[in-house]
């Protein structure tokens, strides 16, 4: 990383902005926050999982107490998957010959060797934090920061519901964070198929485009006349958070969060936190039953159906807008070319978010410490849509 961005090539520069290993410019940048890796309800106590994040191969557990761990995927002695054997405790040992490490990623166990003390091996280990229904980790150098950035009010109220689901798409990620930015979508793309609630309250026209820089990240400002003005608040480097209408525009809106996570360079995941007001129990149920009726639901399941024939989804809740989004963004191949797209004045969005990613790779490749991006004090209002 001793070579400025402002000195490569166009090309270059576009191809910095999808990668995401360890030894790349934005690899180390994504390493610097906290990240998703996970459904909180996908660990269950005393079993472990297997994980592939930013191309990292992880192992995933829930120790006897409950307490989560994330450690190297591989055992040290002979490389076999740690996930395939057994959690003890704790601690998680190797179905190979046995070798058991603990939550810090210390081996403490060698049963076939005769160790005096304990043995000096160590493997990969990573700092772990549970919110709203998501696991998040820390992959980065160094102490983690403290667990703020990735928070919102909206979402981790006391007088909230919470639910949270998980994709995983065959392209890359930073596909997926320029269609977070791309207010103009939104009128076409959510048209598709057939128009559920948040095509219904954002319509087909086409918005006046503003975009800030804040203390978190940037603010998308989307106006389609006086009464309709969308605000989106995202946050660097992954996250954006919106509103949108439930079953029907008279319900309760929700708000979502949603982090796109490299597994690879090809591949993704798209961790998404739905929250609505609790208002009464009949209200509560009616979204907590909706939840568990249609909320596991992975686009890339149903890849023919949507690319070769054109069906979607009979929800237009939680599967509609993803399954539309899907075939945006999958669309644009597994990693698209982005030297032979043709910008334009529709794409502010795009070129805004680029010129700050840039700006941080050109910090870290020239030694210089980014931007210390932070929680936002006074977050900003979603408006929401008054029924027509």
């Amino acid at each position: 990383m001793d070579q400025n961005v402002d000195t490569l090539s166009r090309n270059e520069r576009l191809v910095l902005l999808g990668q995401s290993g360890r030894r790349t410019a934005m690899g180390t940048l994504l390493r610097r926050f906290w990240q998703p890796v996970a459904l909180s309800k996908s660990v269950v106590p005393s079993k472990a999982k297997r994980l592939k994040i930013m191309g990292e191969e992880l192992t995933l557990y829930r120790g006897q107490s409950g307490r989560p761990y994330l450690v190297a995927g591989r055992c040290a002695h002979r490389l076999t998957l740690l996930h395939t054997g057994w959690v003890e405790g704790e601690e998680v040992r190797c179905i190979y010959h046995g070798w058991k490490y603990d939550g810090a990623g210390q081996c403490v166990e060698r049963p076939a060797e005769d160790d005096d003390g304990l043995p000096k091996v160590r493997i990969a280990a990573y700092p772990l934090h549970e919110y709203c229904g998501l696991v998040f980790a820390y992959l980065g150098e160094g102490a983690a920061p403290a667990f703020d950035l990735p928070r919102k009010s909206a979402l981790d109220g006391a007088d909230r519901l919470v639910e949270a689901k998980e994709e995983c798409w065959p392209c890359n990620w930073f596909q997926m964070v320029e269609n977070s930015m791309d207010a103009v979508h939104v009128s076409f793309v959510h048209q598709a198929g057939k128009v559920g609630p948040f095509g219904e309250a954002v319509s087909t026209a086409i918005p006046k485009l503003e975009y800030l820089e804040t203390d978190a990240g940037i603010r998308q400002i989307a106006t389609r006349s006086k009464n309709s003005v969308r605000i989106s608040d995202w946050t660097f480097p992954n996250n954006n958070h919106i509103s949108r209408p439930f079953i029907t525009l008279q319900d309760p809106w929700l708000d979502v969060g949603v982090w796109m996570v490299p597994v690879d360079d090809e591949s993704a995941m798209r961790f998404t936190i739905y929250a609505t007001p609790s208002t009464s129990p009949e209200a509560d149920k009616r979204f907590r039953d909706y939840f568990a009726q249609f909320g596991e639901f992975n686009s890339a399941d149903h890849h023919a159906e949507l690319f070769d024939h054109g069906k979607y989804p009979e929800d237009r809740v939680f599967q509609l807008t993803s399954a539309q989004d899907y075939v945006a963004t999958v669309g644009q191949g597994t990693v698209m070319d982005r030297a032979s797209e043709y910008l334009g004045a529709s794409d502010a969005g795009i070129a805004f978010l680029r010129r700050i990613f840039w700006r941080e790779l050109d910090a870290l490749r020239a030694g210089r410490t980014p931007t210390e991006w932070r929680r936002l004090e006074h977050e900003a209002e979603l408006p929401i849509q008054a029924p027509a």
